[in-house]
């Protein structure tokens, strides 16, 4: 299988979206919205902003692995 490594990001404020290459390596915790600034954290239960606001979950969950 091969990992998708680009997630579209959408902001649950603003509804902003922008495309983002992901880290293959950890996760994200943060981040902030380009559009209405507003920073980004990760819903409860999920381990990084791609798992909850993204399009593709991050690779390690690609990757069948827990948490980053």
């Amino acid at each position: 299988m091969e990992l998708i490594t680009q997630s579209t990001i959408t902001c649950p404020s603003c509804g902003h979206s922008k495309t983002e290459e992901m880290p293959t390596n950890a996760c994200q915790y943060f981040y902030e919205c380009e559009n209405c600034k507003t920073v980004l954290k990760p819903k409860q239960g999920d381990c990084c902003v791609y798992c909850s606001y993204g399009t593709v979950k991050c690779p390690p969950m690609q990757e069948g692995k827990h948490c980053c």
